[in-house]
């Protein structure tokens, strides 16, 4: 996916913002397994995904996933993003990923910059915080059958692209309790 489509999707500003943006972004590829953001350590990068898929996860007794990310979507740490602190999640490549990488100090300097500029990162930082509120609401008040079937409507590719266990993991069962599921659904 084409980076001012990325840019589009969170807000749309003018040209001549878009292409200040452009002109800090490099590409950048790693294949499948490649850890991309590693939890406590300050990430420095912002990435938007121009092509393949990954996962955010915390280290527990297990794994546990509670996010993936398709082309077209932002792979930041918002702890090391807002607060310049440790992040607590990791981001693993699921498939061979192209990216497009933005350091966040020079986005911080086009926001002092470009008020366009910094109209685009208050919006993004308003869609991530209203992406993590739904994936918070549906965590505490939808069952795993909710949980997967909401999935299935609202992102059925990645029930293609992603292994169970991750699955499992990010509704927050075991595989055992989603292939049951799966099963009574079908």
């Amino acid at each position: 996916m084409d980076i001012f489509k990325i840019l589009d999707l969170i807000y749309e500003i003018p040209e001549q913002s878009k292409l200040a943006l452009r002109n800090n972004v490099s590409e950048i590829a790693f294949s499948k397994g490649h850890i991309l953001l590693k939890a406590n350590k300050i990430e420095s990068n912002i990435y938007f995904i121009k092509k393949g898929l990954v996962r955010a996860f915390v280290e527990r007794d297990n794994e546990v996933t509670f996010w993936f990310g398709k082309e077209g979507e932002t792979v930041i740490s918002m702890k090391s993003y807002v607060e310049d602190q440790p992040g607590y999640e990791n981001i693993e490549l699921l498939e061979d990923c192209e990216l497009y990488e933005l350091k966040t100090e020079n986005l911080r300097k086009l926001f002092n910059e470009d008020v366009h500029i910094a109209n685009w990162g208050r919006k993004f930082a308003e869609k991530e915080l209203i992406k993590t509120e739904e994936r918070l609401i549906s965590k505490q008040f939808k069952n795993a059958s909710e949980r997967y079937s909401e999935l299935m409507k609202d992102h059925p590719e990645l029930l293609q692209r992603v292994q169970l266990g991750h699955i499992a993991s990010y509704l927050g069962i075991t595989q055992v309790s989603l292939s049951r599921i799966r099963a009574e659904l079908k």
